[in-house]
């Protein structure tokens, strides 16, 4: 049997990639299984269960989610002191999903640290179970690549066997960049591309349900319109004459603004927006409202100040749902278009 763990930073599409590679594994005749070792707690709990739903379906899997994902950790995940109980939990779920299968792809943690004081990270978890780590690298600066090389040198180092690189879910202006200068950098230090996938938004832009879900608040408006995609997010923090700059330029976005912002908010309503956040708990202008509704797009209401809110949304990803055909079509179009998945299933350890 052969293990794949999938790792890498949020928004870098590890579970989409994930998909992918079953898809055509399983295409070329292989029995497949997934697993996520370690979950994200939220307090919207059956968040992170997605991705097992998701794949639990696609491949046709047995297992009950909670062997899927045996375990989660939150933001003070060290107040349960369970370490070597969830450990055992870790590895008698992985091998209750893992019988049978000829290949098990491994789906990393939000980052791949997580759990480390306990041992439990991706690097330490990818060892447990003699896995072939492949790094899902999200390019939106240069520094972005000095991550993935640190990441690909300390899992060298703590002898993680490397099958490769992904630079996935590449922004259509950092495209050519990417090719022509982070693929050949990286290879320069000894480490495998294979392949540069870019950004699709059918795939890859979150609903204004995900943004939602992430920062609860209350939909003032536009509640059956919580599926619009949302390519760009414009934050509401400038005079009237340059926003308008910003608005006009920016399709299918979220446009974060404080409630007594009525001028922008409106404004932001004629200039395709997907969603209004207004931030800070202040209720907006009743000719905001009712220019939304008419218009139908959504407004949400939260506490939270425009920063937090901003900090919040940079960790949300869009996620496939079970009977989205069309989102698997593509993710697997991707692979086969983009990706060297024989050289990812040649390199992996047996």
């Amino acid at each position: 049997m052969r293990n794949l763990y999938i790792m890498g930073a949020p928004g870098s599409g590890k579970t989409v990639m994930a998909l992918g590679l079953a898809l055509k594994f399983k295409e070329q005749g292989m029995k497949v299984a997934y697993f996520k070792p370690v979950g994200f707690a939220s307090r919207h709990d059956d968040q992170s269960d997605r991705d097992a739903l998701l794949m639990k379906e696609v491949l046709k899997m047995e297992a009950p989610v909670e062997d899927i994902v045996p375990t989660k950790a939150g933001l003070t995940y060290l107040s349960a002191n369970r370490k070597q109980e969830r450990l055992g939990d870790i590895l008698s779920s992985y091998r209750r999903v893992s019988e049978g299968a000829d290949t098990v792809i491994i789906d990393g943690a939000v980052f791949p640290y997580v759990m480390a004081s306990w041992g439990l990270d991706d690097v330490n978890l990818s060892m447990e179970m003699n896995a072939s780590a492949l790094v899902v690298i999200k390019i939106e600066n240069d520094l972005c690549l000095d991550r993935a090389i640190f990441y690909n040198e300390f899992l060298e180092r703590r002898g993680v066997h490397l099958s490769g690189n992904v630079f996935n879910n590449v922004p259509r202006p950092v495209l050519a960049k990417t090719e022509g200068v982070y693929v050949p950098l990286l290879e320069e230090k000894g480490y495998r591309s294979m392949g540069v996938i870019p950004r699709l938004e059918a795939i890859a832009a979150p609903t204004v349900e995900e943004f939602y879900q992430e920062l609860g608040g209350e939909i003032l408006a536009g509640h059956d319109r919580m599926n619009l995609q949302i390519q760009d997010i414009v934050i509401g923090a400038m005079t009237m004459e340059s926003a308008l700059r910003f608005l006009r330029r920016a399709t299918d976005k979220a446009v974060i603004l404080g409630g007594d912002r009525s001028d922008l908010a409106l404004a932001a309503l004629e200039t395709g927006t997907s969603v209004l956040i207004l931030t800070g708990g202040l209720y907006p202008d009743v000719r905001v409202l009712a220019r939304a509704e008419e218009k139908n797009v959504p407004v949400i209401l939260v506490h939270y100040d425009t920063y937090t809110v901003v900090e919040k949304l940079h960790m949300v990803t869009h996620k496939l749902k079970p009977e989205d055909k069309e989102g698997k079509r593509l993710t697997l179009e991707n692979i086969e278009q983009y990706c060297n998945w024989q050289a990812i299933l040649d390199g992996l350890q047996v």
